[in-house]
């Protein structure tokens, strides 16, 4: 019976681990610590199966166990101590070449990455293409929220320097 489990579950993880990592690595500072709340993100998602009753989307529970473990691990590191910010860089230009596309992708990310942690998680569920009542169901707000907080967003992007 265990056995069967921790199949279902690796078929699981191998299925959705792009998803896991790129919300560990659009709430975290570095790759290293991205690693770190993905692996959290796994423990929590394991501790959670047997509980899992399928009353929303496997998609939607493990983005929103996946946002509840990176937030709350940056909480926990705020008390920790005060560090400086380290600014996200993701590199988007794997062939040498910057193009203007390259450029404006950067940009945007280092937009987003100055963002607060929620406001970071809303975008990056909007950019993963997710639906506004999917957005809601993750994050616990109302699609008219999930509206309203989106056009805060992206009017507060649009305010910021590159």
């Amino acid at each position: 019976m265990m056995e069967q489990k921790e199949q279902e579950f690796t078929r699981l993880v191998e299925k959705h681990k792009t998803v896991v990592y790129t919300v560990c690595y659009m709430l975290s500072g570095s790759r290293e610590e991205a690693e770190d709340l993905f692996q959290d993100v796994l423990v929590r998602l394991w501790k959670g199966y047997d509980t899992f009753r399928g009353e929303s989307d496997v998609r939607t529970w493990i983005y929103r166990v996946s946002l509840n473990t990176c937030i709350n691990g940056q909480k926990r590191k705020k008390k920790r101590k005060e560090t400086a910010h380290v600014p996200l860089s993701i590199d988007v230009d794997l062939f040498g070449e910057i193009s203007d596309r390259t450029l404006q992708v950067r940009r945007l990310y280092d937009r987003i990455n100055r963002l607060g942690l929620i406001d970071r998680a809303l975008i990056l569920l909007w950019l993963e293409g997710l639906s506004y009542e999917e957005i809601g169901a993750v994050i616990g707000i109302s699609v008219k929220n999930v509206s309203f907080q989106l056009y805060r967003i992206k009017e507060e992007l649009k305010k910021m320097n590159p």
